[in-house]
């Protein structure tokens, strides 16, 4: 078994690279690659999260299993072979997690935003907005961002910080509504159990990436949004349907209702389209599914025994 830590994963990993392995567990999703939803076990304190997949076009298992507390996040995924049931690898899976959230919400931009969408607006500048950032601007040509958090401190840095790495220009927004209006691409990631975008603000053409809110107690963007966006996208219906609260707080404002949202491997296959128009409004709501945990990590492990990194750690007298 070999043991990857955050650093590993960090050298190895590049977010290139996690947009073709995000994309391509979008295709075995499609072709029927088998995901389980979250399930999660609270206590006083902590809480326990864990969720399993299986890649057979690889012949992978493995599952994400972390402890949320006030005084930390612990990510780890359990990399299995499906056919033997040997264990991989353990692998430290906190910067996993933010990246491969991020190429996620880079693959549905690239199947639902506009071609020409080159101005992002983003309110958040948590644990996953830096590679949220990052991932828009690998599959479209961005010209600027506007981001908005409710500390001005926080926005201002965080705009410091990323304008250098990705080369234009990204400026610190007075209101999430300036940062709203001014998106060709909106990106919500906060932890926020009330709206923070008002579907009014959303100019004609606007993709909508919603990615922080993934319990049922907690929404980020509100009905109005809902109702105007020609298509909503999931990354799995029955885990939207158990913690997708921005959804399933605001079914009624979506025509059609659950019948009417479909699943991103849809758009990617070609079978759904991502947008019909470039008028269209159109909307990502990612839970995160361990089907991208499992990508990610299957990827990481073959790359670290190329480069011979990680440390190998004997169990079961294998």
């Amino acid at each position: 078994m070999l043991l990857l830590t955050e650093a590993d994963v960090q050298e190895i990993f590049p977010m290139a690279m996690a947009l073709e392995r995000i994309e391509a567990s979008f295709v075995e999703q499609h072709k029927g690659a088998v995901n389980r939803s979250r399930e999660r076990l609270f206590r006083p304190g902590v809480s326990l999260h864990y969720m399993a997949a299986s890649l057979p076009g690889e012949k992978l298992i493995g599952m994400k299993i972390y402890t949320v507390s006030r005084s930390a996040f612990r990510f780890l995924v359990l990399l299995y072979d499906d056919e033997t049931g040997a264990l991989l690898a353990l692998v430290e899976a906190d910067h996993l997690g933010r990246i491969r959230t991020g190429a996620a919400s880079g693959v549905a931009s690239r199947y639902m935003a506009r071609r020409d969408a080159s101005r992002v607006g983003m309110i958040g500048t948590g644990r996953q907005a830096r590679t949220q950032l990052e991932a828009v601007a690998q599959v479209r040509k961005l010209e600027s961002a506007r981001v908005y958090s409710r500390d001005r401190t926080r926005r201002e840095a965080f705009a410091e910080e990323m304008a250098p790495r990705l080369g234009f220009s990204v400026q610190p927004a007075e209101s999430a509504e300036e940062a709203v209006r001014f998106g060709d691409i909106v990106i919500t990631a906060t932890n926020s159990a009330n709206p923070v975008l008002d579907g009014d603000w959303l100019r004609s053409g606007t993709h909508v990436n919603a990615i922080g809110a993934n319990m049922l107690n907690r929404r980020e963007i509100d009905d109005r949004a809902l109702a105007r966006s020609a298509v909503i996208a999931v990354d799995t219906l029955e885990q939207a349907q158990e913690e997708a609260g921005d959804l399933v707080l605001g079914l009624g404002a979506i025509p059609g209702g659950w019948s009417s949202v479909v699943e991103l491997h849809d758009i990617v296959a070609g079978t759904k389209p991502g947008r019909r128009s470039d008028d269209d409004i159109t909307t990502f709501k990612s839970s995160g599914i361990a089907l991208w945990d499992v990508a990610s990590a299957g990827y990481i492990y073959r790359r670290a025994l190329e480069l011979g990194k990680g440390r190998s750690v004997s169990l079961w007298g294998e």
